[in-house]
């Protein structure tokens, strides 16, 4: 539910979850916290979505919101993570990614 929170609250845009598109993690990627020292390998999930109400409108967390279409994605800027989440969508065999 905290995903669906964080949607509405960033995008002005509430969906209901319709698939997994996989969980990642990368080993190499460890965040040490110094206040107590403990050390953290985080881990993503990436899951779909479908907007049941709202319009897309930026809020204090995002400075732009708009719906695209899926071959105006792959020109879009982002950093590696996401483009590797993305194209494992958009070129995925249905099974969820586990990485």
């Amino acid at each position: 539910m905290g995903s669906l929170r964080e949607t509405l609250e960033q995008t002005g845009v509430l969906c209901e979850i319709t698939d997994l598109v996989g969980t990642y993690t990368d080993p190499r990627r460890v965040i040490l916290y110094t206040s107590d020292g403990e050390a953290r390998q985080e881990f993503s999930i990436m899951l779909t979505a479908r907007a049941v109400w709202g319009e897309p409108t930026p809020s204090s967390e995002s400075s732009e919101v708009s719906w695209v279409s899926l071959d105006q994605v792959t020109g879009l800027r982002m950093g590696r993570s996401m483009r590797l989440r993305i194209g494992h969508y958009l070129t995925g065999s249905g099974l969820p990614y586990i990485g």
